[in-house]
């Protein structure tokens, strides 16, 4: 489910009706295997930033697994919420796909820590998703005309890459694989609440601003 490349070329700047119009986004989402709960949250949020507007590519990986399917669980639990997973294929984390995104979001710190080590710069605009949504709630949504860089650095103030370290209930969404369709069901509600967040605090003008990240 993976979309094709499009590509480094980053739309220009530009304004209409003296709004400013960001750039298209690049979104990374990680996991272990890439087969549950990263295709899960590629799905949702492709879907809530396509109602939102917002010209974006969204995309996924993992540390385990090269061309695997997505779990019949993951498959099923997502077509629940319209999606459909039937084509992904997983892949595994490198370092172009880290420099590439604008943005990478982690199902847990480990992950992340993975992602951080591969590229200069990476932890700027690597977080764990829960960790990105705590922080945003606490510090606030994106301005009107506030790039998206830098709502991640106002996000990430006083943050540390040794914030990373270890586990933590309050950063790492559980993976559900070899769970119950019970556990899939409850990790995908908690992956589509947390999206829809993110997308309220990261991109709340979009709709008003052509659809532009």
């Amino acid at each position: 489910m993976d979309p094709k490349p499009l590509g480094n070329g980053k739309q220009p700047e530009a304004t209409a009706y003296n709004r400013p119009i960001a750039p298209f986004v690049d979104i990374l989402i990680l996991c272990t295997g890439n087969i549950c709960r990263s295709p899960m949250a590629e799905a949702l949020l492709r879907e809530r930033l396509r109602e939102r507007g917002v010209d974006a590519s969204v995309s996924s990986a993992g540390l385990s697994f090269d061309d695997r399917p997505a779990t019949d669980d993951a498959i099923d639990t997502a077509n629940g919420y319209g999606l459909d997973l039937r084509e992904h294929r997983s892949r595994l984390l490198a370092a172009e796909l880290v420099e590439r995104a604008d943005l990478v979001l982690a199902m847990e710190r480990r992950h992340a820590r993975e992602a951080i080590v591969l590229a200069d710069g990476a932890l700027s605009k690597t977080f764990t998703l829960k960790e990105l949504v705590r922080r945003a709630r606490a510090e606030g949504h994106r301005e009107d005309g506030e790039s998206l860089d830098a709502w991640l650095a106002r996000v990430s103030t006083g943050r540390r890459a040794m914030d990373l370290l270890g586990e933590s209930r309050d950063d790492d969404v559980a993976d559900p694989y070899l769970s119950s369709p019970k556990v899939y069901a409850a990790c995908i509600a908690e992956l589509d609440e947390l999206v829809r967040e993110l997308v309220n605090l990261a991109w709340p003008h979009a709709a008003e601003n052509e659809g532009a990240p």
